[in-house]
């Protein structure tokens, strides 16, 4: 049978409430309730992002000025730009990107927007630096579900003395509705964060909306305040398991045209983002960039979804033997298939003559952010792990929707076939492309991902054995995981002992990555909270890694 990812990740459990949506602008006066956010900066430059909420009864424009200090009291002010509209075309939502003016390298800026009497909260951004650079801070996030979990690790990352800037790898919002089968409701009906609108988004009114929600959330708005963030895409800001030119989640018959549905999705997504807007001419889907943190490092940032992947494969696809036996031979077969990718060769060839500017340049780091685990990951033989016993006491403790997919899964990992088809697993001619252009550079680079709702620390090799990455997995803000509905499973640990690439993983926890970079060492610190359902909260360092440039790896 198909294994449902949705029903494998599973639904979550209660908490205490909060409000859902921030009420509309007083009358006759605008009003700043989506908070200020920065994203992609430059040495002198950053973009600087906020919502007007329009008088109520209005529609018309709103003139809007950007001010940007170098004190939190604006007594210093660099740069005032005014004449900035927040209009309807745009959902009211205002974009600035200063584009290398009047900015320095290296240090804190403050930030807020004015709309005749109202004040917008003030944000904080950094520019990168240029030359000589003796570190860098970055945090590592992905993966927040509304209805999921408070975003009580956001508040944590708030909170952190130093921060340059936070990647986000993707999944920032969902597009589920709030039925009470819905991913996530659970939770979501006992926090009172059902999603707005509440039917599953598919227009651009809906994915409007949908953005709007989550930028009402007080912890999110923290995040955005403290940091400017490097963001690209995942799945679900589209629909669950996008690739090229269709959908997991997406219905031709009662949703309509994909291609429309990933436009209006794409729109919302650059009006409600700080992120740069495509140059004239370039596709939207083309997000990719890169980031040179002086002479330190550079961050490269990859598209896995919408510009070269093909359609994922599922454990449907295995073909039976004449005697009705899975064919595993047939499928392995279909699986390693050559034009099997997710970049392209395009997006490739650009990643090496990135990943060779920044080798050639001197840095001795090459960060790659990439939306999905990259090490090879074998399902865990569970009966090799656990008692029949204990299995079967295991699965009858499941919510009664997710005990069939879970019997299914524990029979298919016994045929040693990957964990997660939608992973750079199910596309691994163009992960050895991928290793090429890294060999081929010179580099090992480190790598990010997202998108499992895990904590991952893995050593990547190619198919020949040779040593070419490290990789760090973030785990989800608030999206379920797939270890919180295996009880008696530690199903981290068995994913280790399965996997040689695999050195650490938590199927459990919620949280973030925080990276440490210094010319010697990249640390890779993996930080829980101790809940998602109420506050307070406690942030816990689960573990620590240190790499160094030549590519080892250290637990500390």
């Amino acid at each position: 049978m198909k294994l449902d990812r949705r029903s494998l990740l599973g639904l979550m459990g209660a908490g205490a409430a909060t409000p859902a949506l921030a009420q509309g602008a007083a009358a006759g006066r605008v009003a700043f309730l989506h908070g200020v956010a920065s994203g992609d900066p430059d040495t002198r430059s950053a973009v600087f992002w906020t919502r007007v909420t329009p008088a109520e009864g209005s529609s018309g424009d709103v003139a809007v000025a950007l001010e940007v200090a170098r004190d939190a009291d604006f007594r210093d002010i660099v740069r005032r730009v005014d004449g900035l509209g927040a209009r309807a075309e745009r959902d009211f939502t205002v974009k600035h990107d200063l584009d290398g003016q009047g900015l320095e390298p290296g240090r804190d800026y403050f930030y807020r927007f004015i709309a005749g009497e109202a004040i917008s909260p003030v944000g904080r951004v950094r520019t990168l630096p240029e030359g000589a650079t003796r570190d860098v801070t970055l945090g590592v996030v992905s993966c927040q579900l509304y209805p999921g979990g408070l975003f009580n690790a956001y508040d944590a990352l708030s909170k952190l003395e130093r921060l340059d800037a936070v990647v986000h790898l993707g999944d920032y919002i969902y597009e589920y509705g709030a039925a009470a089968d819905d991913y996530g409701m659970t939770s979501g009906a006992a926090l009172g964060r059902a999603p707005l609108p509440p039917h599953e988004i598919v227009t651009l009114a809906d994915y409007r909306t949908r953005h709007a929600q989550y930028k009402t959330d007080p912890d999110l708005q923290a995040a955005h305040a403290r940091a400017p963030f490097i963001c690209v895409w995942d799945d679900h800001e589209v629909a669950n398991d996008t690739w090229m030119t269709g959908a997991e989640n997406h219905q031709s018959a009662t949703e309509g045209d994909f291609a429309a549905r990933k436009a209006a999705a794409l729109r919302a997504y650059y009006e409600w983002m700080p992120i740069r807007e495509p140059k004239a001419g370039a596709l939207k889907e083309a997000i990719n960039r890169s980031f040179d943190f002086g002479d330190l490092a550079t961050l490269t940032m990859v598209e896995t979804r919408l510009l070269a992947r093909g359609e994922q494969m599922t454990f449907a696809d295995i073909p039976k033997t004449p005697d009705g036996q899975p064919d595993v031979a047939a499928f392995e077969a279909a699986r390693q298939a050559p034009d099997r990718d997710l970049l392209g060769d395009a997006q490739r060839r650009w990643v090496g003559e990135t990943l060779s500017r920044s080798k050639a340049a001197g840095r001795p780091w090459q960060i790659i952010g990439n939306q999905v685990v990259m090490a090879r990951v074998k399902g865990p033989d569970i009966s090799r792990m656990m008692p029949a016993e204990q299995v079967q006491q295991m699965i009858a403790s499941l919510p009664a929707d997710v005990r069939p997919q879970v019997e299914a899964a524990i029979q298919l990992f016994k045929l040693g076939l990957p964990f997660n088809l939608d992973s750079w697993d199910g596309y691994p001619a163009g992960r050895e492309r991928l290793y090429e252009t890294f060999a081929a550079a010179g580099v090992s680079p480190v790598v990010l991902a997202g998108d499992s709702h895990a904590f991952w620390v893995n050593e990547l090799h190619d198919k020949a054995g040779a040593r070419r990455a490290v990789e760090f997995g973030t785990s989800s803000i608030s999206s379920p995981s797939p270890g919180d509905h295996v009880g008696g499973l530690p199903l981290g640990a068995a994913l280790s002992a399965a996997n040689p690439e695999v050195k650490f993983c938590d199927q459990t926890a919620k949280g973030y990555v925080l990276l440490k970079v210094t010319r010697e060492t990249l640390t890779g610190e993996l930080w829980a909270v101790s809940t998602i359902m109420a506050k307070p909260y406690e942030p816990k360092r689960l573990k620590t890694f240190v790499v160094t440039p030549d590519g080892a790896l250290t637990e500390i």
